[in-house]
């Protein structure tokens, strides 16, 4: 018999605050973290992004670790400690345990500063500063603060990163690989993720509308968030609070194009249905979904009509901005 997962600790920093219960209250009263470039160093200063407010000083000075580390670094350390909060000292040594982080950016801000002193002057930069250019250095490095030794892995798959990491996670407690796992992610906003997207021409210079007549594209953001998973027994044992289980999952593949849904929205419409599967729950059960919402014409059009293929009358209440829905995608039926 398979193990049931819980979810016992939660960490969180984003551009509505510096822990959880900040973001929570800023998302109660409606509030917006996207707002013009200020911290980032880019000639696109007309972009609306979601900065996290704090200096890599002042989060440095949060952490307790040194500020000439990657911001990916700081923030990721900054949400772990907060999810691991209620866990024993010594859960590590006790139980099974890993860390699973995600991250498509990793050290990349150090080393973007490393390569623009690089090219003014090739004696001047101090090779230490990308040392941690790496996406799983990230992982290691908090990984060993923390104190983990057992598991350590890093996952990057883009902006499935950090539900993957969940998955994996959550498998491995299931089968009874683990007892623990601290999964999650982070990524700082870099100039090379800005200008990525940018080219792309799906970035917006206002706050991103997904679904709405007017959607022009996205907005880029940092952040990171961890959970702590652990089997019911074990929170049980420590006497943890549990705030869910996690009861589905599912990665598809259509195989259709590399940044691309195809217009039969096959891949989302898989990955649905086979989390729905594993769950043991029907489309009817569902209150609630939170979509990836881009806010391109190919993603709304793509996701809008997964969903309404499984869940037909039945659509829930979406995680949107306040604007006027695109009727041909989304029906709110109360």
């Amino acid at each position: 018999m398979q193990n049931k997962v819980v979810v016992t600790g939660l960490g969180l920093i984003s551009a509505l605050g510096n822990n959880v219960n900040d973001c929570v209250a800023a998302f109660e009263k409606h509030q917006s973290g996207v707002a013009k470039i200020k911290r980032l160093k880019t000639n696109h200063v007309e972009l609306s992004v979601a900065e996290i407010k704090s200096t890599n000083a002042e989060l440095a000075a949060i952490a307790g670790l040194s500020e000439e580390l990657s911001r990916s670094i700081l923030l990721s350390y900054i949400a772990t400690k907060e999810a691991i909060a209620t866990l024993p000292a010594n859960f590590s040594a006790d139980f099974r345990t890993a860390y699973i982080s995600a991250t498509t950016v990793g050290g990349m801000d150090k080393t973007e500063t490393f390569y623009e002193n690089y090219v003014d002057d090739k004696n001047a930069p101090n090779i230490e500063f990308i040392r941690h250019h790496d996406c799983g250095k990230i992982t290691d490095f908090v990984a060993k603060e923390i104190g983990i030794k057992g598991m350590v892995t890093t996952i990057s798959t883009a902006c499935s990163s950090s539900a993957n990491a969940i998955a994996l996670g959550t498998r491995m407690i299931k089968q009874n690989l683990l007892d623990i796992a601290i999964v999650g992610g982070v990524d700082a906003l870099t100039k090379f993720t800005l200008n990525g997207f940018n080219t792309l021409q799906i970035l917006d210079t206002e706050q991103c509308r997904p679904l709405d007549e007017s959607r022009v594209g996205l907005n880029l953001g940092e952040g990171a968030a961890y959970l702590v998973l652990m089997s019911e027994n074990v929170a049980k044992q420590l006497n943890q609070e549990i705030f869910c289980n996690v009861v589905g999952y599912h990665n598809a593949n259509d195989s259709f194009h590399q940044t691309a849904l195809s217009d039969d929205a096959k891949g989302p419409t898989l990955a649905m249905q086979g989390a729905l599967k594993k769950s043991g729950l029907q489309a009817n059960d569902i209150d609630y979904i939170n979509m990836h919402g881009t806010g391109t014409r190919n993603n709304d059009n793509a996701e809008g009509l997964a969903i309404q293929s499984i869940f037909k009358d039945k659509i829930l209440n979406l995680v949107l901005p306040n604007h006027s829905l695109d009727t041909r995608l989304v029906q709110v039926v109360q």
